[in-house]
């Protein structure tokens, strides 16, 4: 990154074109908001510009005071040089401080009007920074330093013409007349006569003493990092709208019809579905950004790094990839990503449940491999074998998460996952099979059943899992539960919105005693060991699987903390969840019962989650 300071008539005098990319916002600055300060500033320089040549020439001091002068700076803008022919005109593209530059152009606009009008000596070295020399462009639009956004060249160049139109209907000619008028009234005398001297100080103050910081990025500059220094205090830019301008610029040189590929292709992500914010804390990111990262993981095949997507971004774009390839390949991507996220129905209610599942765990770094198994055609990878690979991809993220194992390194994990499945899709091998070898043969390994059997006996769920996967488990039970029951009557249940309940109580020691080896009630002794022991191995074992269920909105939570005889009666109440049969037909309610109901629910999750593919050994 190149970052310096330029007086105006350095950045805007030499021959190059700033072209604003075709998406920006609309220009938005308004005579209240900004113009009026603006030309202030530009009175105020003006005028310690006239003191200084005055004073100059008064003779009071020895040398010119013009170099004490201090300036006055603009802000800074950001700019990207684009490829343009040899001999051409140089192109940047400005990513950042397009509102300040179309303002400052419109500025120099008007003074030009008022130093044609009065035959101003500095017409010629004004003009220079709004046109480049006929003789050097090839087309008309090269004329112009600055070039708007498509839909708005046309009025940009009745902004910019000689005759100076009428100010009505656009920002523009009304910016354009305002800074005329300003200009004009500055370099009044009391006479009501233009004069010359401060007409020339109010251009020469624009030209020399107006600064702007250029930031010119190079080709290992991260223009999404670069943003979000610069307006740290504002919204960070979003890496998908750099990458939109880029793809959109991209289209213009090559002559494409940009809104029919806007329209074909990006539309879509106009919808506020897409503008909306997912993620937590550092995280936390609009789903735009997320389908980049998501599509960039599947085209490059290894995990994009979501701080420099939009670097990621140019470097595949420059690679060779043509621009509507990767305007179709990112609308086909968020078409599925839509499905993945349940925005758009799925082709098979048994999909849309393991993605539902997969986003409950909050494993987004599954989400580039879904999506790509998504976008290929039903030729290529039949609807059952999709099915088959997904699923496999959900008993592989449940058991390790159930398990109790890590999850640092998923992310290369998966992307290395989603590069083999690519490459078996292009041999034409069978794509669930080696999706379960991938995740069986690996450091973050698929738990066999003994894995999970151990877990749920022994791994204390309420205190290490949260209780949204808690309740995923204990509700995916339920369902198939009622699905194998031919009693059952239909019913649509929101998990989600179910409390979890300790069958034996937290809190046990009032109404849940612990009895010793004769069948005698125990007394709570700190000082025996045996009851030490005893009452420890008590309080881990009620936050075990095997004591935890989910309960409706009818169970009486008073009766939570009491005697089993008491809280029995409302598991039997609970009629309309298949999980609490078991628990309502237990004549008691103690540690071998718990341990029982560990084995029977680490069964059911078995068969929904079935195991990995054996070895050969096995």
């Amino acid at each position: 990154m190149d970052a310096k300071t330029y007086p105006l008539q350095e950045i805007l005098k030499p021959e190059r074109r700033y072209v604003i990319p075709t998406f920006q916002r609309d220009y938005e600055w308004t005579l209240e908001g900004q113009w009026r300060l603006l030309f202030d500033d530009l009175e105020t320089t003006a005028d310690r510009l006239l003191a200084a040549r005055q004073s100059d020439a008064e003779g009071t001091r020895p040398r010119s005071k013009e170099q004490d002068i201090s300036p006055h700076f603009l802000g800074a803008i950001v700019c990207a040089n684009l490829p343009f022919p040899t001999g051409g005109v140089a192109l940047r593209s400005v990513i950042d401080g397009q509102q300040r530059l179309t303002t400052v152009q419109l500025l120099i606009r008007g003074l030009l009007d008022v130093l044609q009008q009065n035959g101003s000596e500095r017409s010629k070295a004004v003009r220079r920074m709004l046109f480049n020399p006929d003789d050097i462009v090839d087309q008309p639009e090269e004329v112009h330093k600055l070039w708007p956004r498509r839909r708005d060249r046309g009025v940009w160049q009745i902004a910019m013409a000689d005759h100076a139109p009428e100010s009505e209907g656009h920002l523009y000619l009304e910016a354009r007349a305002y800074f005329a008028e300003r200009a004009r009234e500055y370099s009044m005398n009391e006479n009501a006569v233009v004069d010359q001297t401060a007409l020339t100080a109010l251009a020469d103050a624009l030209s020399s003493l107006f600064k702007l910081v250029v930031i010119d990025l190079d080709d290992n500059d991260d223009a999404q990092v670069i943003f979000e220094v610069l307006n740290g205090r504002q919204t960070p830019l979003s890496a998908i709208d750099l990458v939109k301008n880029l793809l959109f610029l991209r289209a213009e040189q090559e002559d494409e019809d940009v809104e029919a590929l806007y329209d074909k292709y990006w539309s879509q992500f106009d919808d506020t579905w897409w503008t909306e914010t997912v993620g937590r804390g550092h995280a936390a990111r609009g789903r735009r950004d997320v389908l980049l990262s998501v599509w960039l993981t599947a085209a490059l095949g290894e995990e994009a790094n979501v701080g420099h997507l939009y670097r990621e971004a140019r470097k595949y774009l420059s690679a060779g990839t043509s621009t509507e390839d990767a305007l179709q390949d990112l609308n086909r991507f968020g078409m599925a990503y839509q499905v993945v996220y349940g925005k758009l129905p799925a082709p098979d209610r048994r999909l849309a449940v393991s993605y539902e599942r997969l986003h409950a765990l909050d494993i987004t770094t599954a989400d580039p491999l879904l999506t790509w198994l998504a976008t290929v055609s039903p030729e290529r990878l039949p609807l059952e074998h999709q099915l088959e690979a997904v699923r496999a991809l959900e008993s592989w993220a449940v058991r390790r998460t159930f398990a109790g194992w890590q999850t640092r390194g998923y992310g290369g994990l998966l992307a290395k996952v989603l590069r083999t499945s690519k490459d078996a899709l292009n041999t034409g091998a069978n794509i669930p099979h080696t999706i379960k070898l991938a995740l069986r043969d690996n450091a973050l390994t698929w738990p066999k059943d003994a894995d999970l059997r151990h877990a749920f006996s022994s791994r204390q769920f309420y205190k290490s899992v949260s209780q949204s996967r808690i309740r995923l488990l204990l509700g995916s039970i339920d369902q198939l539960l009622r699905f194998e029951n031919p009693h059952e009557p239909d019913a649509n249940i929101d998990y989600s919105k179910l409390q979890i309940e300790h069958i034996m109580p937290r809190a046990w020691m009032e109404h849940w005693p612990l009895m010793d080896g004769g069948g005698e009630t125990m007394v709570a002794d700190a000082g025996n060991p045996e009851w030490i022991v005893r009452s420890s191995a008590r309080d881990r074992i009620v936050d075990q699987l095997g004591n935890l269920t989910l309960v409706t909105g009818s169970f009486n939570n008073d009766v939570s903390n009491h005697p089993w005889h008491v809280k029995l009666p409302e598991f039997r109440k609970q009629r309309s969840l298949a999980l609490n049969y078991d628990v309502a037909t237990a004549d008691v309610w103690d540690e071998d019962q718990i341990a029982t109901r560990a084995h029977y629910l680490a069964d059911m999750a078995i068969r929904i989650w079935g195991p990995p593919p054996p070895h050969s050994e096995d």
